[in-house]
């Protein structure tokens, strides 16, 4: 993983385990690798890594089993899911909105735009 200057270490170890989440890599239920094994993964310090299961289970996504490790809650998937609707909304749609408007992009370009995205899905889940 590269990590960008732009924002902590730990959060976007956080970004990347919640992405895994969404994606049904990480289950609710399953065993996260242990501190120092993603410390190792991601080359970091295992205070980096420990930060990011902090921050993971005061957000209810991590459960913390004592003398076990660290777990993937029951409702992990609706809390990211939420998490990554508001931070959509909030950040990168009025970005992408900006965007739209400098380049002059018409409903057409939009469109086509979204048509294209929907034929590459449709192609990416069979």
């Amino acid at each position: 993983m590269e990590f960008q200057s732009s924002k902590g270490i730990f959060l976007q170890i956080a970004d990347s385990l919640c992405h895994q989440i969404l994606e049904g890599l990480l289950k609710p239920g399953d065993r996260v690798p242990s501190v120092r094994d993603l410390a190792e993964e991601y080359e970091v310090n295992r205070n980096t890594v420990m930060r990011t299961y902090t921050i993971l289970q005061e957000s209810g996504i991590f459960d913390n089993k004592r003398g076990i490790g660290f777990f993937i809650s029951e409702n992990a998937v609706e809390l990211v899911r939420a998490s990554e609707k508001t931070n959509f909304f909030n950040h990168e749609l009025p970005e992408f909105i900006k965007k739209v408007k400098l380049l002059k992009l018409n409903s057409n370009d939009l469109t086509d735009l979204v048509t294209e995205i929907k034929n590459n899905d449709t192609y990416e889940n069979k």
